[in-house]
């Protein structure tokens, strides 16, 4: 879904992100705030469609965001690095296979967010530009990294900055040299810190 059908212009992740809202229904927490913690452009696409729902369909409205952190994301469409993440996650398939789908999806991400882009952008709006504009108003905490080869920090960083000019209470932390969604192993002690200050700040007071 998020190498493939998202690439296709194809919101195969509404449905998942629907399923995860309909589960905290079922485990009774609709009335009890709510923290979002986001891995990396994956991560960042499913919350792309959970915070369209929480926006649109009248019976998600009733959950109380308190905030979200986003670790090593969201980016921008990198090819380079979304090249490196599929070959992490077919690590373990046959090489021919593997292959086939990298050059698959390098040439799918070519045609379709790089020569097509004015019209495919106009069909299929980018995560990373909906996130952008995003009507969501809860604090966000980015925790990234210079280091990170899959999502640049420039990304992050220029992503941290728009939410903040449109009023959003936002906290950017760059852990410099930890590789991508590595920030908690390589610094437990501080990345625990960071996640329940945050969390602490938010049990204050929820943002619509």
């Amino acid at each position: 879904m998020v190498f493939f059908s998202e690439t296709f212009g194809i919101r195969s992740l509404q449905t998942p992100a629907r399923r995860l809202l309909e589960l905290l229904f079922d485990c009774s927490v609709e009335n009890r705030p709510v923290l979002f913690h986001v891995f990396s452009n994956g991560g960042a696409m499913l919350y792309r469609y959970v915070i369209e729902a929480l926006h649109t369909h009248k019976p998600f409205k009733n959950i109380q965001v308190a905030g979200t952190i986003f670790d090593s994301a969201p980016g921008r469409r990198n090819l380079r690095g979304a090249l490196r993440a599929l070959a992490t996650v077919l690590a373990s398939t046959n090489v021919l296979l593997r292959y086939f789908l990298l050059v698959a999806f390098a040439t799918a991400a070519v045609v379709l967010r790089t020569l097509l882009y004015p019209l495919t952008r106009l069909v299929h709006q980018s995560h990373y530009d909906a996130l952008l504009r995003a009507p969501s108003r809860w604090p966000e905490l980015y925790l990234y990294s210079q280091a990170d080869a899959i999502i640049k920090a420039s990304e992050v960083q220029h992503m941290a900055d728009a939410r903040r000019q449109l009023g959003v209470a936002v906290k950017a932390v760059d852990f410099s040299d930890s590789a991508h969604v590595s920030h908690m192993r390589v610094y437990p002690t501080y990345y625990s810190n960071l996640c329940a200050a945050f969390l602490s700040d938010c049990a204050g007071g929820s943002p619509p």
